[in-house]
């Protein structure tokens, strides 16, 4: 069965959606709570960094 040509655009706006919310969560976070941030930064750093090695090696 073939999908509506609206299902890739829909995912990718839910998908933007989703992850900045999630940055606005940690942003409230990271304020209420200042001594969170060097560990948050380094976890956000990590991901980053494992995102662009997945990304790199999957390109070939």
């Amino acid at each position: 069965m073939r999908r509506p040509r609206a299902v890739w655009p829909l995912l990718i706006l839910v998908l933007v959606l989703v992850i900045l919310l999630v940055f606005i969560g940690l942003a409230y976070l990271t304020w209420r709570h200042p001594s969170l941030s060097a560990p948050l930064g380094t976890a956000f750093g990590g991901v980053t960094v494992l995102v662009t090695l997945a990304l790199a090696l999957a390109r070939g």
